[in-house]
């Protein structure tokens, strides 16, 4: 009679070898972190020359989240404020976009804009494409319950489901 061998596994799950050398290798990651930044500093550029839109506001908030996450993940933790800092100028634009129909950024925002995305870039450089996966994902995941919050969906659930 045969003993079957049992394997122990780890309680991560497995990861064929080509999918584990694509995420550390840097060949791939170069031009998906080229991608991501250059997005931001167009958007950025367009701001500070008053040519700005509601789309270029949207991507410099995802990947200011996106950069948020990645200091949960200890990547550039210590900077986590020059994003708090970042955030609170795009708050500003926008409140000034309501007002006055400008997307415009003026001096300070942009270097408070400027210093998260140089923190962005680094942490970017650092971070393991896995980080960078994980990282976008809790981002569309708090973009959805924020979304639904507004809208009134998470009330309604809570109000049928108790009665």
């Amino acid at each position: 009679m045969k003993k079957k061998s049992t394997n122990m596994k780890s309680g991560r799950p497995s990861m064929s070898p080509l999918l584990r050398a694509l995420t550390y290798s840097r060949a791939a990651r170069e031009p998906m972190i080229d991608a991501m930044l250059l997005r931001c500093y167009a958007a950025l550029d367009a701001f500070h020359r008053g040519h700005g839109s509601q789309a270029l506001f949207m991507t410099l908030c995802r990947h200011l989240l996106v950069a948020e996450e990645l200091c949960q993940f200890g990547h550039a933790p210590a900077c986590e404020h020059d994003i708090t800092l970042a955030h609170e100028a795009l708050v500003e634009l926008d409140t000034r976009h309501s007002a006055e129909a400008a997307w415009t950024l003026d001096d300070d925002e942009h270097a408070r804009l400027c210093t998260a995305l140089d923190v962005f870039a680094a942490q970017l450089e650092d971070a393991t494409l896995e980080h960078i996966a994980q990282a976008e994902a809790r981002m569309v995941t708090q973009s959805l319950v924020a979304a639904n919050m507004r809208s009134g969906i998470g009330q309604a659930q809570t109000v049928s489901s108790a009665g």
